[in-house]
């Protein structure tokens, strides 16, 4: 499980502005997401400081908007900053995955 943790650490950038990038969302909304698509390791506790340091670098903003439910909540939003990021991250993402699971596929058939 550490393992694992420490390999999403690397990502969990990526993965949090792929979902801002499809729509803005708030943290719990934006942990909910990740949970769905397969990433149960991913609390609430986990997500507010990659937000914070996201924003703090320029390629998030926040936004509060009024809650049906309560109180208003802060939205995300990717900036153009964080388009460009998010394309680097992702270019660089596809040039180690594919060669990785290419030797680990091989190492299955050994």
């Amino acid at each position: 499980m550490a393992l694992r943790s420490q390999l999403l650490k690397g990502v969990l950038d990526a993965c949090v502005m792929a979902v801002v990038e499809e729509e803005a969302v708030y943290g719990y909304e934006l942990s909910q997401k990740l949970q769905k698509i397969g990433l149960p390791d991913i609390s609430d506790g986990t997500i507010y400081p990659v937000l914070l340091r996201l924003q703090k670098n320029g390629f998030i903003r926040g936004e509060m908007r009024p809650s049906a439910s309560g109180p208003n909540r802060k939205y995300y939003f990717l900036t153009d900053s964080g388009r460009d990021e998010l394309r680097k991250i992702a270019g660089e993402w596809e040039e180690i995955a594919m060669p990785v699971s290419k030797l680990l596929k091989r190492s299955d058939e050994a």
